[in-house]
C-alpha cells in the first residue's frame, strides 16, 4: 500500500497530478483544496495518499494534510458515495466547514455540493456525525482557502443546541421559531432552551 509520496511535481492539470519519484512517475487524482495549496511545477512535494484498488482499476489520490485524506476515507464509508463525490466534497468545503455543516445536520447546505441529493446529504449526517467531530475540533473557526462560509448565529445556535443533545430536527425547529434579527448565538441558544422547556 502506498502511503506517502514525496518527489517532484511534473504536472498540475486538475483534478491531476504528475509526481516523479525516483524516476516513476505517478499519476494522482486530488482535490482543489490540495492543488491550491501546491508548489510550482518543478518543485518538491510530499502527498498523503490513498490507493484504491477495484476490480476493473486502480487508482492513487493525493492530499497535503491528513484531515483532508480521513475525510476522503470517512466519505466512502457512506453507502452511495464513491471517489468523486468525495473529492468534489473536499473541493467544495474545508473539513471543518463540513464538519460543522454535518454536525449542525445541515442538509440543505450539503446538497449544494456536486453529487450530493437529499437521501445521501441525510445519510452523512446520520453516518458522519460522530466520526468528523475531531475535525471541526481540530480547527477551531479555521474556514479552507477559498471555501467555506462561517456559520451564522443560527447555525452557532444549532451546532451548541445539538451539542447538548436535542436532536437535529427538534433544533431547527426551535432556532426558526425563536430566532430574531439581530441576536446572537448566545441569545438564541438562550430563548431555544426556554422554548424547548415550555417557558
Amino acid at each position: 500500500m502506498i502511503g506517502r509520496l514525496r518527489g517532484t511535481l511534473v504536472s498540475k492539470q486538475p483534478p491531476w497530478l504528475l509526481v516523479e519519484v525516483g524516476g516513476v512517475g505517478y499519476e494522482l487524482e486530488a482535490p482543489m483544496s490540495t492543488i491550491y495549496d501546491l508548489p510550482q511545477t518543478g518543485k518538491e512535494v510530499t502527498l498523503l495518499t490513498h490507493y484504491a484498488v477495484k476490480e476493473d482499476s486502480v487508482a492513487l489520490y493525493g492530499f497535503l494534510r491528513e484531515d483532508e485524506r480521513a475525510l476522503f476515507r470517512n466519505l466512502q464509508k457512506v453507502s452511495g458515495i464513491g471517489a468523486k463525490i468525495s473529492l468534489a466534497v473536499l473541493s467544495g468545503v474545508s473539513t471543518a466547514d463540513f464538519a460543522r455543516l454535518v454536525q449542525a445536520g445541515d442538509v440543505v447546505a450539503l446538497t449544494k455540493i456536486p453529487g450530493i441529493g437529499k437521501k445521501t446529504a441525510e445519510r452523512i449526517v446520520v453516518e458522519l456525525r460522530d466520526r468528523v467531530e475531531g475535525l471541526g475540533a481540530s480547527l477551531p473557526g479555521a474556514s479552507g482557502k477559498g471555501a467555506g462560509v462561517p456559520l451564522d448565529p443560527a447555525g452557532e445556535a444549532t451546532v451548541a443546541l445539538q451539542q447538548l443533545g436535542y436532536k437535529p430536527a427538534e433544533v431547527t425547529r426551535l432556532v426558526q421559531k425563536v430566532a430574531a434579527e439581530g441576536d446572537d448565538a448566545e441569545a438564541i441558544i438562550r430563548k431555544a432552551l426556554r422554548a424547548a422547556l415550555g417557558h
